[in-house]
């Protein structure tokens, strides 16, 4: 019988913490990351500290390499050639929609923001399309049934002008609102009534993200095109922003088996 590898630093690892365990850890579970050393407590107990993926710190320097975590051996699980064959099985497609009026202001947030996405290299899978106040087109192409939706636009939440957020609607209100709710203005578009109007056109709705910037100004009443300094300012953070959950969707479902849809 073949033993298996021993773990060693500079292994690249798929966490699995054993469910009842710390909260922290948990919140990990299924997150990449690199093996920094094997540790051994005062009774002999091996962990394997690692450095998950995406750390802040990682990119700072090799002062700041990143917060290390310590699992259980049986905690992690090695990313080898078997994991690499089916990469991409779990995941159809990744649908990123700039949203937003560009003759209001900083309204043109996602609209600027899904330009810029649309110059750069994106995987196989990864669809970018701005579409501005077309919310009839939206919905349709949420009812093609995208694995994952990101949308881009302005989002308030009384934080400064150029504040990045990453929402995740409540879905199962969407089935609670009330069918005028549902309604598309022309002129403008709310990611909520969209979201309503899709579901209403049977689109199943899978997994929805909002990635969105505080403006500071929006609205008719500041009717003016182009964006304030702060958004201005914001675009590439919401760029590097789209980018890391693609990347982290993407790992997601290279590591899930694929879900059987119902015939």
């Amino acid at each position: 019988m073949t033993r298996p590898i021993p773990l060693q630093k500079g292994d690249r690892v798929v966490l699995r913490p054993q469910p009842g365990g710390d909260v922290f850890d948990l919140a990990l579970a299924g997150r990449t990351a690199v093996v920094s050393s094997i540790e051994q407590d005062l009774e002999g107990r091996r962990y394997v500290a690692v450095i998950v993926d995406d750390d802040p710190g990682v990119s700072i320097g090799p002062r700041r390499p990143g917060h290390r975590f310590f699992f259980a051996e049986g905690e992690v699980e090695r990313l080898g050639p078997a994991n690499a064959a089916t990469a991409g099985a779990g995941l159809r497609t990744i649908l990123v929609a700039g949203i937003g009026n560009i003759f209001l202001g900083d309204d043109a947030f996602g609209v600027e923001v899904a330009q810029r996405l649309s110059r750069r290299e994106l995987p196989d899978g990864v669809r970018v399309a701005d579409y501005g106040v077309r919310g009839f087109d939206l919905a349709y192409a949420l009812a093609d049934d995208p694995d994952h939706v990101i949308l881009v636009d302005t989002y308030r939440r009384g934080e400064p002008p150029g504040t990045v957020y990453v929402v995740e609607p409540d879905l199962d209100e969407l089935d609670q609102a009330d069918p005028e709710a549902s309604i598309v203005d022309a002129h403008t578009m709310h990611p909520l009534g969209v979201l309503r109007l899709a579901r209403s056109m049977g689109a199943p709705l899978r997994h929805v993200l909002l990635v969105g910037c505080e403006p500071a100004t929006l609205g008719p009443e500041q009717g003016r095109m182009g964006l304030s300094e702060p958004v201005e300012a914001a675009l590439d953070q919401a760029v590097g922003v789209i980018e890391s959950l693609v990347a982290r969707l993407r790992t997601e479902a290279e590591l899930s088996p694929a879900t059987p849809t119902s015939p």
